[in-house]
């Protein structure tokens, strides 16, 4: 167990990180290599979780969350890191779906789908994705045209965490013209057991995170209350979805981070079990300096990390720096494991290693929440 004092712990957060910890030891790590194996995580953990008040910690008790802020989130994400617990989609969940809903649902949307969020009753997804248009969701080509009392829904959607599992989508439609851009984009809510013609597609055979269900979804004229429209006003999805970026990128870049301490903790074990020519890799000078600069790049990353959540707490923080924060932490990520991983020698190459695997699972924190070239063209604009 890695413990790490940022400067927004305090003493209950504290204690939840370690209540956290010894749930996730005892409900998720014996059943890990299984998921892994299996391509998802069992329904029931989800309400397990539910019951240890792991779901929905941000989302006030009205609604039935836990009524904590970022920083518990923060806590669990950490936990999953350093206990290569990598594979759970709680971060779409809980840091992502359940926060849309709080902050753009209508009294009634709250009150209807977040007690279940928080129980693990629904399990939730964000579709945003589609196989021709990914960072660029002005240009989603998936419709929900107006008829009558329901929007009649169509179009595909692809790499889709929490697809197999996912009672609940938030579905990021047009329902105008499909060439009018940013103005017409929706975000439409799909309750997968009220949806005929909503089909899940497979689930996707990734490099890492072999944990998570990841899937296409497939909208055939699925036919939906105009009360499942998020906030209940047409056009304002677009908005919707850039006001919240920089708190899901904050999220992302805090996984790198202590996915950067696990490497580093992981290695250093290692090595100095580890016997060549007769001593310890970590007597030779090369270990030694690689895990040095390792643990530097960790320890920046932190502090860095630590000020931007600082920074949300107050409300400050800009799309610029969600984006600063994604795009460095998560680059810095990669190179770090790639590093340590170099450290084991061909078991690093072993999946039966936990460094394989971080090794896998890193790779897509540049790609997904925005790419690193997005996030380059995001920061570029305030030059």
């Amino acid at each position: 167990m890695i413990s790490h004092k940022s400067a927004w712990m305090d003493e209950e957060l504290e204690i939840f990180s370690g209540s956290v910890a010894k749930f996730f030891e005892r409900e998720a790590i014996p059943h890990n290599e299984r998921w892994n194996r299996e391509g998802k995580i069992d329904r029931e953990f989800w309400n397990k979780a539910g019951d240890a008040g792991l779901l929905c910690v941000t989302i006030p008790a009205e609604y039935g969350g836990a009524g904590g802020d970022f920083r518990h989130e923060a806590v669990i994400v950490q936990q999953e890191q350093w206990l290569h617990f990598s594979g759970w989609g709680n971060g779409v969940h809980s840091g992502i779906c359940a926060p849309y809903i709080l902050a753009y649902g209508t009294e009634e949307q709250k009150k209807r789908w977040l007690p279940k969020l928080a129980t693990g009753e629904m399990v939730a997804a964000i579709a945003m994705t589609e196989p021709g248009t990914g960072s660029d969701l002005q240009s989603v080509r998936a419709t929900a045209r107006r008829d009558g009392d329901h929007y009649v829904i169509n179009g595909q959607k692809t790499f889709i965490t929490n697809g197999q599992h996912a009672d609940l989508i938030i579905t990021v439609c047009k329902t105008g013209d499909i060439g009018g851009g940013a103005k017409n984009v929706s975000l439409v809510v799909v309750e997968a057991a009220h949806a005929p013609g909503f089909r899940r597609g497979r689930n996707l055979d990734k490099i890492g995170l072999h944990a998570q269900d990841t899937s296409e979804l497939f909208y055939d004229d699925v036919r939906v209350p105009v009360e499942n429209l998020l906030g209940g006003e047409e056009g304002r999805g677009f908005y919707q979805l850039m006001q919240q970026l920089p708190r899901e990128r904050l999220i992302i870049a805090l996984g790198a981070v202590a996915g950067m301490e696990a490497a580093v903790a992981e290695t250093a074990r290692y090595v100095k079990e580890r016997k060549a020519f007769g001593k310890a890799l970590l007597d030779f000078q090369n270990t030694q300096f690689v895990l040095a600069d390792c643990k530097a790049e960790a320890v920046v990353a932190r502090s860095f990390i630590d000020d931007y959540v600082m920074r949300l707490m107050k409300g400050e923080l800009s799309p610029e720096e969600g984006a600063i924060a994604k795009l460095w932490a998560c680059e810095t990520q990669c190179k770090v494991v790639d590093k340590c991983l170099q450290l084991f020698g061909g078991y690093g190459y072993m999946m039966e290693y936990p460094i394989a695997r971080m090794y896998a699972d890193a790779r897509v924190q540049r790609i997904y929440g925005g790419t690193s070239e997005i996030m380059r063209l995001l920061i570029a604009r305030t030059l």
